[in-house]
């Protein structure tokens, strides 16, 4: 193989690699598009939680927060252990933490940038 068809061969393999990772972040960011599920995961930032905790910091209605932290478990983006009868959240990357408090950051900013209202 000479080093032409090897370089053509890692560059469109980089292509497929970077593909793959875009697909999968805009996946990542359509599950933080939802408010309900950025705001399980700003709480969760801070520390576990259990459903009725978060029920009450969200101010969703407990079977639609339960659905929610169900997407997030199936996308890997939280994880679970059983505290006695109650299944206790939190998050499973720091990078995530990173992601949402960034967001909220840029949201700081915009609105900070808004004209103000008559």
């Amino acid at each position: 193989m000479s080093a032409s068809t090897h370089l053509a061969g890692a560059h469109g393999s980089q292509e497929q690699d970077d593909d793959e990772r875009l697909e999968v972040a805009a996946s990542l960011l359509a599950l933080l598009s939802d408010r309900t599920r950025l705001a399980l995961l700003h709480h969760l930032g801070a520390g576990e939680a259990d459903v009725t905790t978060l029920t009450e910091a969200c101010g969703a209605a407990r079977p639609s927060v339960s659905q929610h932290l169900a997407k997030l478990r199936l996308a890997g983006l939280v994880a679970t252990r059983k505290d006695g009868r109650r299944v206790v959240y939190s998050l499973r990357h720091g990078h995530l933490k990173r992601l949402v408090d960034e967001a909220l950051n840029v949201a700081d900013h915009q609105i900070g940038a808004l004209p103000p209202h008559d």
